[in-house]
């Protein structure tokens, strides 16, 4: 896929909802039903972090259930060769915890979007050298509002910044106010064992909550 084409379906996907589904622990069995019913909800970046049970298998099945609007992909990747794995088996996105520029500039040579985890300014700016899509404000409970309205001032303008840990419906206002572009969520959306009932309806909370901090 061009460089193009990947950032038209990644801008596409922000502009439709820039909240990230986390699904650390998801099972492969339990895919075809946590993907629907987050898709039918609106979300349209998935990511199974690689610490889970058998993340590619399930990465690549919500590949195949799931529209090509939705970016899916990885979280939690370590390593160059997860990147390839990755490639491999059709993943878009490749998210980590970290801002290892040897694994965003394997990620954008194979064509996948990355968001890096970063917790400095010095970090940032190293990410957005080697060609990081977005940036992954983590762990958000360290990075607060203030922090984040001082990092955005010195950074290029347009770049997305998504904190991720502790996010709850509750408590994106502050960040918003900060000029955060979206957020990653984890375990206040999704623990494992939970239903495709239980996802959709903590995924109406944080899409309620969104459209309420963001009207059209």
């Amino acid at each position: 896929m061009s460089d193009k084409s990947l950032k038209a379906r990644l801008d596409a996907a922000f502009a439709a909802l820039p909240l990230v589904a986390i699904l650390r622990g998801l099972k492969p069995a339990e895919c075809e039903g946590a993907a629907r019913a987050l898709y039918e909800r609106g979300f349209r970046l998935i990511e199974v972090p690689l610490n889970s049970p058998d993340p590619f298998d399930s990465i690549a099945a919500i590949r195949r259930i799931l529209p090509q609007d939705a970016l899916v992909g990885a979280g939690t990747v370590l390593e160059v060769a997860q990147v390839a794995r990755l490639k491999e088996i059709g993943a878009d996105l490749v998210v980590m915890p970290h801002a290892d520029t040897a694994v965003i500039r394997a990620a954008k040579a194979a064509g996948l979007a990355c968001v890096p985890g970063v917790a400095t300014a010095t970090e940032a700016f190293a990410a957005l050298a080697a060609g990081a899509d977005a940036l992954k404000l983590f762990p958000a409970e360290q990075i607060n509002p203030t922090i984040v309205k001082a990092i955005r001032t010195v950074l290029p303008a347009g770049t997305r910044l998504l904190p991720v840990g502790g996010i709850a419906p509750d408590n994106m206002a502050p960040f918003l106010e900060a000029g955060v572009a979206g957020f990653g969520l984890g375990s206040a959306l999704y623990k494992p064992g939970m239903t495709a009932a239980e996802i959709a309806g903590r995924a109406e909370a944080f899409v309620a909550s969104w459209t309420a901090l963001n009207p059209r």
